[in-house]
């Protein structure tokens, strides 16, 4: 076989940096360029410098979207293979507004350290893995062991996205209330969506926050509660309220999210405790925590969102997940920071430029994604 030429090769580089998009082996040649001989050189080019597989291969614009299918959506432990539609639904999103090759990895194991050894082991494949749909506490353990072991990020949409979308929803929420960050807002739901709000609403400046779990108000000194549970008690609920329910803390309150997993958790009695011009975020899906339709009722609410598409002010993941990664992709960041976060969820506030009580987040269909890559690093 002939020896490939110098333009030849930067010709097969140059093609694997758009994963071989429009590629068509059409011939013997093309064949002795994409494959052997010719792919020999990309190999060697790794060899001697690992970092260039991120110039060569697809590596620079691949994501393992991982889950065990234990809390899948609002379905809960439904197995990997009822899992699977979710998966590749996340990865036509992925595609469609990032332009990110995501394949869906759904382990036959529930097993915490199989499931972290099997992402260290597919770690090369991927420029980053996207944590998804895995019961709490087990998903907060798996995320933190992983940021510290791997050298490509670890995006635990649950915690992170829920996080970011609904600081981008509370931003514009405040503007539209004319309230602030001494807002008292009740957090019903302390799993991986729970906790990662509570930590992104503290880091921006609000002071209080009270949560709720499925035994009731989180305050420091409360038995029972694991180690996350009792880190999340040291930071909120500076008045030690205590109650069986998150209705216990609702009077005269702000803003509730509802992120308990449980459908109609809160009734209408419940929210008209509440202060004027309340936002109420039932982010519960596929039911809310209570329904738009019970919410006509309670004269104190302004602002209703909830995670439905059908419903005004959707505080979806969508319009996080596929630019935030896009971002750390083409940043090769491994560690997210609090600091990105933040940028991320008012780069999305910004994209709303007049925001009222029916629009406080920008659709994914709004150019946002491209927003979001832009942020700096």
């Amino acid at each position: 076989m002939s020896k490939i030429s110098q333009k030849e090769i930067l010709i097969k580089n140059s093609v694997q940096k758009i994963n071989l998009k429009g590629v068509v082996i059409r011939n013997k040649r093309d064949l002795t360029i994409f494959y052997t001989p010719g792919i020999a050189e990309i190999c060697k080019q790794i060899a001697k410098n690992p970092e260039n597989v991120y110039k060569y291969t697809s590596k620079q614009n691949m994501v393992a979207i991982v889950t065990d299918g234990t809390r899948i959506l609002g379905l809960g432990k439904i197995g990997p293979f009822a899992g699977m539609p979710v998966m590749e639904s996340k990865a036509l999103l992925f595609k469609k507004f990032a332009d990110i090759t995501a394949v869906p990895i759904c382990l036959a194991t529930t097993d915490k350290e199989e499931i972290i050894k099997t992402i260290k082991a597919i770690e090369p494949s991927f420029g980053a893995i996207n944590l998804e749909d895995i019961e709490s506490p087990k998903c907060l353990e798996i995320e933190e062991k992983l940021s510290v072991s791997l050298n490509i990020p670890i995006f635990h949409d649950d915690q992170y996205g829920t996080a970011i979308i609904v600081l981008a929803g509370l931003i514009n929420g405040l503007k539209v209330t004319k309230k602030d960050k001494n807002a008292k807002i009740c957090i019903n739901g302390c799993g991986a969506a729970g906790v990662g709000i509570v930590k992104l609403l503290l880091a921006y400046g609000f002071k209080n926050i009270v949560v709720a779990d499925s035994k009731g108000l989180i305050y420091n000194g409360r038995q029972n509660l694991n180690s996350i549970k009792q880190k999340i008690a040291q930071i909120t609920n500076p008045n030690k309220e205590k109650g069986n329910h998150i209705k216990a803390s609702l009077s005269g309150a702000d803003i509730f999210i509802g992120v308990s997993g449980i459908p109609n958790s809160i009734t209408p009695e419940n929210i008209k405790k509440m202060g004027k011009n309340a936002i109420v975020f039932a982010l519960t899906n596929p039911q809310q925590d209570i329904s738009f339709e019970y919410i006509k009722n309670c004269k104190n609410v302004l602002i209703y969102a909830s995670g439905r598409s059908d419903l005004p002010n959707q505080i979806n993941n969508a319009v996080v997940f596929p630019g935030f990664m896009k971002f750390l992709l083409k940043n090769h960041i491994k560690n997210i920071t609090t600091k990105m976060m933040i940028q991320a969820a008012e780069t999305i506030a910004k994209c709303v430029k007049n925001p009222t009580k029916n629009k406080i987040v920008p659709s994914a269909f709004s150019n946002v994604a491209k927003k979001i890559t832009e942020i700096k690093a």
